[in-house]
């Protein structure tokens, strides 16, 4: 198993292109399933969640062909995906392959709009957190399916004449509950009304896309979102929005380290909460026409206490690698978690880098130090693995980052676009 061997201490100096988003990828891509037309997608990201939603639905009979080359490589800014759903083979989506990536759940919602009837595997626990799905089933009831769970199974059917429109309201903010609303609402009969929606830019970009298509979505980024369904939907071509979590992840990186970077196409309303966190933190910060440009002089990083929160809120994706820039802040920094449980995973790993770090709930209390140093660390989810990097980016001597799949799972490239910034980091293969 591959490991990542950083030598801590450099300034990170150039540009960085930000690939197009794993958040808005993969729904795009489930989306494919609604239409029999190909659908295309640009700026997709070569990652491993997407290429095994890839084959997550060629299991149902999506026909698939992948072109261009990595993000930011001579020029190019990511892979085309052609996605054909011309007949839909299968509507089971056994738990074998919904067990290795969560939102390949969300296939439920196309299969039952278009098919009337889907078979998924519960998707099961998360390291995470507990993550549900019961709001997501909650929709597919309002539209009048039937819902049943049989030996870990959640078997859906639509009424004789299909999924019928329907007032819908979520209790708490859900993201993949409006993933799942905005598709099934999209070919059911009459209108529906998403109450308490999801903002975020994810849900604009997928709802762009499926009117584009033909669906009729109105007030995506809103919490209220109208949708008047359709008899059929169309193919289409569409961009994958840029990565949010990508551009502030690099954006903690820059300010740890210090330097002067570009983060070459993306748009700054995407992740301005975190912007600002950051900015706070006494990083300088510039849009551009390029881009965001991130730039810190070499003087302290000054505590910023953050609360993660729904869109446009502080993101719950960003919470690791800003608590990484904390560790090394002239101060006492405040980091809470209301979105998920078990997400201050990294902490004990961080601590053996040299943070100090204190938990009291869904509280993080981070007590800034001179310096950390490297160590030998393991990555335990995504996001939590992206916040090794960023502290060992800045602690003197080596640190080797195990579990790197984790950080393959989400981010392209990242060796590669650290490196050649001026970081010193390099993919190792693990002895044995």
């Amino acid at each position: 198993m591959d490991r990542i061997r950083i030598v801590g201490g450099k300034e990170l100096n150039g540009t960085i292109p930000i690939s197009g988003a794993k958040n808005a990828a993969l729904p795009l891509m489930i989306a494919s399933l609604l239409t029999a037309d190909r659908l295309t997608l640009d700026n997709v990201p070569n990652l491993a969640d997407v290429n095994m939603l890839v084959r997550i639905l060629g299991n149902h009979g999506v026909d698939y062909t992948i072109n261009g080359k990595r993000a930011g490589e001579n020029g190019t800014t990511g892979r085309t995906i052609h996605l054909t759903a011309g007949e839909i083979v299968d509507t089971l989506a056994p738990y074998e392959l919904v067990s290795k990536m969560r939102a390949s759940f969300w296939v439920i919602a196309p299969l039952l709009a278009r098919m009337g009837e889907a078979k998924v595997s519960l998707p099961g626990g998360c390291a995470i957190g507990t993550r549900p799905v019961d709001l997501l089933l909650m929709v597919l009831e309002r539209l009048g399916a039937s819902v049943d769970i049989d030996a870990g199974y959640v078997v859906t059917k639509a009424g004789s004449g299909g999924l019928k429109g329907a007032e819908i309201e979520f209790p708490k903010v859900t993201v993949g509950g409006t993933h799942t609303a905005l598709m099934a609402a999209s070919l059911a009969h009459g209108k529906s009304v998403v109450h308490n929606a999801a903002r975020e830019p994810e849900i604009v970009d997928l709802a762009d896309c499926l009117n584009k298509m033909g669906a009729r979505i109105r007030g995506a980024g809103t919490s209220t979102i109208e949708i008047d369904g359709v008899a059929h939907l169309s193919g289409t071509r569409h961009a994958v929005l840029p990565d949010r979590i990508e551009a502030g992840t690099y954006a903690c990186a820059v300010a740890m380290t210090g330097g002067d970077v570009m983060l070459e196409g993306v748009r700054p309303e995407l992740f301005q909460s975190a912007l600002d966190a950051i900015e706070k933190a006494g990083a300088v910060v510039t849009t551009t026409n390029e881009g965001v440009r991130i730039k810190r002089n070499g003087a302290g990083i000054s505590p910023v206490d953050v609360t993660t929160a729904p869109f446009p809120g502080f993101p719950t994706d960003l919470q690791a690698q800003f608590m990484a820039l904390m560790t090394r802040a002239k101060g006492q920094s405040k980091i809470t978690e209301t979105i998920f449980e078990n997400r201050f995973m990294h902490v004990q790993e961080l601590a053996r880098l040299g943070s100090h770090i204190r938990l009291d709930g869904d509280c993080a209390i981070v007590e800034g130090v001179e310096r950390l140093k490297g160590a030998p660390v393991m990555a335990t989810d995504l996001r939590a693995s992206v916040s090794l990097v960023i502290a060992a980016l800045a602690a003197e001597g080596e640190t080797m980052v195990n579990r790197v799949y984790h950080l393959d799972r989400g981010f392209e490239n990242l060796e590669r676009k650290l490196g050649a910034c001026g970081a010193q980091i390099e993919r190792v293969s693990a002895p044995g």
